[in-house]
């Protein structure tokens, strides 16, 4: 005898070797001998062999036309033989009874199973919505197989087109868009990217990186809302000071400027001015809430996406010859010992006298004429003098409380794409890389001078009470970053016991929230907290961190990125195969004269520190790859080869592009039915 049953939802027959009351064994065509308990056994029949009713019953299954057997059902519940006998004959055998029953069993849209062989018509509203829904699946298979022919043939359909960057880096794996590009992947054989650039859908590496930062951070479009710049209704005093910025000259949104005061008489005033957004623009008001979504500026060689609208920008920036608002900061200090005596936070007018420029001035305001050693022809002389004095005292004392010098051993890059232009880089110019020293006199200038505004103004939010957003590393052991948070706490990379960020309010949004909160302090004094925009233990606050950190990273690796880009477009333009360059972990290595990170082969088992020339063989500018092998070892690595605290974040910017498509385990789309 042998018998058919249900083995967790998967039918299998065969002999019967023993039966007890509640369970059979049974002997498979394997060889298998199982146990099956007596209410899974669905059919005991003599004849034909399981295998043969098994595979006789399939094919007979299939020709059951499903209306028609829901047609002969009842309407109450009904068992497989029953249905078999309606529908076949009244004296349906075993094979017809198998075909009915595994028919049923495969067709839940039509027959709901109501126990152990028994079943239940769908109503009639069920089936037909069942029946559109799998026309309509039937339809996407169709529609799915014909896009991946035409991108395996070379032609991207529009809608993949449309959806590109949704499909490679956020992608819906039950979407047709995506399924088609995996299918057609596998049939022409090539990786997602190969195929897409194939067929049209990507023309331009460098578009295809713009784009896709566009997708993920800018989904509306870079565009801003008709903004009217508010108006700064404070009365405010004209300062006595002359006030002189320090940037490049393609930066438009000057925020800080310095001035000195009393040169030659002993005690020195030395001035910080900020420029004052904060006064006009209200938290909740339209121009914030545009600020509150960018955040930050986005800067890339050759272009840049403002945190606001430039009309705003330039209501509010130090633009030189004008009388502008700012928040300043005055410390009243010994001329020869630098003691700072007094310090006094104002909200003023500042005269602008003169925006000085990097670019124009890096090889003239030198550490030679800043001492006296050489000439110095060129405004606010004195003024940068001292200045540069101070710089290097403040630089000492903070050194002695990082407990270690500051190195600026690694260079700063500037790229410059050749010509000049109103509209975003397309990615087919020529560019320009050039060196600049860290640590540079005017660079040392500006850099201390916002360390001791920051960390003082932090310190007066803290006294009075008022909650801020800070900057802070705990201590200088590896694997300690810089955290953000609403505490006034020591910073110890910079040497600091506090510090916020508040000197760039028209580039960075947290630096707009805390100077909020200095204007209260500066109008309210004591009283300030019970003002001021954001109260202590403000959720609002640890939203704006959250929300600007994540921001922060994505611009930040956008812009690492892009200029990664550039470096490997710079090296295609001049032809250059060979660099020098100094082995950090692992085979990863630095380029001496390039801000370029990548692996060389060859270099895996070098000691850190070790100089190599290497053989630049290949570049991606999609995937922003480098492909390199040693040529040879140049000498020996320094005596004292430091590990650098950021070798896991330079190995990941060295990483090539990774894309969220996976064409080995997404599911392939299914066959077009009949």
């Amino acid at each position: 005898m042998f018998a058919l049953f249900d083995d967790a939802g998967k039918f299998l027959a065969g002999r019967v070797m023993s039966e007890a009351d509640a369970s059979l064994q049974v002997e498979l065509d394997s060889g298998k001998r199982v146990k099956v308990k007596s209410a899974n056994v669905l059919l005991k029949f003599e004849q034909p062999a399981p295998a043969v009713l098994l595979a006789d019953a399939r094919a007979l299954a299939d020709e059951i036309d499903l209306d028609l057997a829901w047609e002969f059902a009842p309407e109450g519940e009904f068992g497989f033989a029953d249905l078999a006998r309606d529908y076949f004959d009244a004296k349906a055998g075993i094979v017809q009874q198998a075909a009915a029953l595994f028919r049923l069993f495969d067709a839940p849209h039509y027959f709901r199973r109501a126990g152990k062989g028994q079943f239940k018509k769908a109503p009639e509203e069920t089936v037909k919505a069942a029946l559109l829904g799998i026309e309509r699946k039937r339809q996407q298979a169709l529609q799915i197989e014909a896009w991946a022919q035409e991108l395996a043939a070379g032609t991207c359909p529009q809608p993949i087109q449309d959806q590109i960057y949704k499909i490679l880096f956020k992608p819906d794996k039950n979407g047709p868009e995506y399924k088609a590009v995996v299918e057609a992947s596998k049939l022409a054989h090539k990786a997602p990217l190969d195929l897409l650039q194939g067929a049209g859908a990507i023309t331009s590496p460098y578009q295809f990186h713009w784009k896709r930062f566009l997708f993920e951070n800018f989904p509306k479009g870079v565009g801003f809302p008709a903004l009217t710049a508010p108006e700064i209704k404070d009365e405010l005093a004209l300062s006595p000071a002359k006030a002189f910025s320090i940037d490049d000259s393609q930066t438009t949104e000057i925020d800080d400027a310095l001035s000195v005061q009393g040169l030659g008489t002993g005690t020195v005033t030395f001035g910080v001015h900020i420029a004052a957004p904060g006064l006009a623009i209200t938290p909740d008001s339209a121009v914030d809430k545009v600020a509150r979504e960018r955040l930050s500026t986005v800067y890339m060689p050759g272009w840049k996406l403002t945190m606001l609208p430039d009309e705003v920008v330039q209501t509010y920036t130090l633009i030189e010859g004008r009388d502008c608002p700012a928040v300043s900061i005055y410390f009243t200090m010994d001329e020869t010992t630098f003691e700072i005596k007094a310090k006094e936070t104002k909200l003023e007018r500042v005269h602008i006298a003169s925006n000085l420029r990097h670019d124009k001035l890096d090889g003239i305001v030198t550490d030679a004429t800043l001492s006296g050693e050489a000439s110095a022809d060129y405004a606010f002389a004195p003024e940068l003098a001292f200045c540069w004095r101070l710089a290097k005292h403040l630089k000492v004392q903070r050194e002695v409380v990082r407990g270690k010098p500051e190195n600026f051993n690694r260079p700063d890059y500037n790229f410059r794409l050749v010509g000049e232009r109103s509209e975003a880089p397309n990615g087919s110019e020529s560019v320009e890389i050039s060196v600049r020293a860290r640590g540079s006199s005017l660079d040392l200038i500006v850099a201390e001078a916002m360390i001791l505004a920051n960390s003082a103004w932090g310190g007066w939010l803290a006294e009075l009470g008022l909650p801020g957003i800070y900057r802070s590393q705990a201590s200088l052991a590896p694997g300690i970053k810089v955290r953000m948070g609403v505490k006034a706490l020591p910073h110890a990379g910079m040497g600091v016991a506090q510090y916020t960020w508040a000197t760039s309010p028209l580039r960075r949004y947290v630096d707009l929230v805390n100077q909020w909160q200095i204007i209260a302090c500066a109008r309210h004094g004591r009283t300030a907290a019970l003002v001021a925009p954001f109260k202590p233990k403000d959720a609002q606050l640890f939203s704006i961190i959250s929300a600007f950190e994540s921001a922060y990273a994505a611009y930040n690796g956008f812009q690492n990125g892009i200029e990664r880009f550039w470096t490997l477009r710079w090296l295609q333009q001049t032809g250059t195969t060979e660099l020098t360059a100094t082995v950090m972990k692992e085979g990863l290595v630095r380029a001496d004269d390039l801000p370029l990170v990548f692996k060389a082969l060859g270099c895996e088992p070098l000691p850190r520190g070790s100089h190599v020339k290497v053989r630049i063989t290949g570049l991606d500018e999609m995937t922003l790859d480098v492909h390199a092998t040693l040529i040879e070892r140049v000498d020996e690595p320094a005596a004292e080869a430091e590990s650098e605290g950021d070798d896991d974040d330079l190995e990941a910017a060295a990483a090539p592009l990774t894309l969220a498509i996976d064409v080995n385990d997404a599911e392939p789309a299914d066959a077009p039915q009949s």
